[in-house]
């Protein structure tokens, strides 16, 4: 039953999130001994700091955490699955267990949301989904813009593993979270989608993005808008922001969320901005002051803590959610809405939009002649002359007979989400 009503009660109150899952797991001062058991004794790579396989290993310290914070007014508590895909777990060699501790983080987290539930105030699971340690839009290599270490299948591949564990072990929501490149979350949609798909459920989907500094940016790039209307299409139940900044410092990005968003909006920060040790300094009281006065301006469905965030936080920001009525949806008239770095909005009030056309080995026998030579360099000038020209859209167009097709566009495109002039 409460697997059906959380959308219902998003509508009614303001959900309460946990907090940090890494400094609640921080302050066990866990040895290397802790991480393993007997299967794992004699592995060939240290387990230390993987957090994650905890639920394998660990599993009453990672319930007891999730009781922690359930008790301490959380109405939502997330999956110890952060770093839990293959594509992660290559770093431990742990690629085998990524199943089981998506499953078994998944047991814990419900058996203590069960056990926590009450008929006035329902319990929820979050199967959280990372962002993982490469991303699809931008190179390692600084020698070689164009060049990536994870394709979008791979990302698609690894999600959908970790998905189908999640709904097996019984969450409520998919949580994709700290997001810092937007192509790595619409994997993690598809991911999803697909793992839905075959269990034949419609388990709802929450999106939060990290805007990684001052600049209002994530690390890939977006602002705030442009994220937004990456990710719109998934239909997500909640979108928000998370991590990388605390509460004061998400102001003006939350208020732009709830002033855009056709869905729910979510906010968990960190409990301020890292000291010179990696530590955070805010206590649960300016943490609390802060999202109040978010509260209280009308743009939070969904509150609750990232980095530095400890039940006593969440006890603070429950009293917080209590006190506020949560934003209401708003009614928005359809509009064509779409994004590079910035978005690009088309309606009735729109006047011309200019789409360049010579990045187009079909139209411009200059540019087939500078792809054919794989002179991309002269290539990545003529797209940067269109959108220098006025151009809002640029049509790249590969399709021509001399060319392998599909492998000059995947480097043209690589090389562009590298250059912001155009991106």
């Amino acid at each position: 039953m409460n697997r059906l009503s959380i959308a219902d009660q998003l509508q009614q109150r303001i959900l309460v999130l946990d907090g940090a899952m890494g400094t609640m797991i921080q302050a066990l001062k866990l040895t290397e001994e802790d991480y393993s058991n007997a299967a794992l004794a004699n592995h060939s790579t240290p387990l230390g700091g993987n957090s994650d396989l905890l639920n394998i290993t660990q599993p009453d310290a990672i319930q007891g955490i999730h009781t922690a914070f359930l008790d301490a007014g959380a109405d939502i508590v997330s999956t110890n699955t952060f770093t839990g895909t293959s594509i992660a777990q290559a770093d431990y060699e742990l690629e085998s267990l990524v199943q089981e501790i998506n499953y078994q983080g998944a047991c814990l987290a419900r058996a203590a949301a069960d056990a926590a539930s009450t008929p006035n105030q329902p319990r929820y699971v979050a199967g959280s989904i990372g962002p993982t340690n490469r991303t699809a839009s931008l190179s390692p290599d600084v020698n070689d813009p164009g060049f990536r270490n994870i394709t979008f299948a791979q990302l698609v591949a690894a999600y959908d593993e970790a998905a189908g564990a999640l709904l097996a072990g019984g969450i409520d929501l998919f949580l994709i979270e700290t997001v810092f490149d937007t192509l790595n979350a619409k994997a993690a949609v598809v991911g999803i989608q697909q793992a839905n798909a075959r269990a034949g459920t419609q388990t709802p989907l929450m999106i939060s993005g990290t805007i990684t500094d001052a600049s209002g940016r994530t690390l890939s790039g977006q602002t705030t808008e442009a994220f937004y209307q990456s990710i719109a299409h998934a239909q997500p139940l909640l979108v928000g922001l998370n991590c990388a900044l605390g509460p004061a410092q998400l102001r003006p990005y939350v208020e732009t969320l709830a002033g855009l968003a056709n869905c729910h909006v979510s906010v968990h920060p960190n409990a301020g901005l890292p000291n010179e040790f990696g530590g955070y300094d805010e206590d649960p009281e300016a943490v609390a002051a802060v999202l109040d006065d978010f509260a209280g301006a009308g743009w939070l469905n969904l509150v609750g803590g990232c980095c530095g965030t400890t039940p006593d936080h969440i006890a603070a920001i429950a009293e917080v959610a209590a006190r506020h009525k949560p934003r209401a949806l708003p009614q928005r008239k359809s509009r064509l809405a779409i994004a590079g770095l910035e978005p690009l909005y088309v309606d009735e009030q729109t006047l011309f939009v200019n789409v360049g056309e010579r990045t187009n080995v079909t139209g411009s026998a200059k540019f087939a002649r500078l792809i054919r030579d794989e002179n991309y360099t002269e290539a990545l000038d003529v797209a940067q002359q269109q959108v220098a020209g006025g151009a809002q859209i640029i049509d790249i167009n590969m399709d021509e007979g001399m060319l392998d097709s599909k492998a000059a566009m995947v480097r043209f495109l690589h090389l562009i989400a590298a250059e912001p002039d155009i991106a």
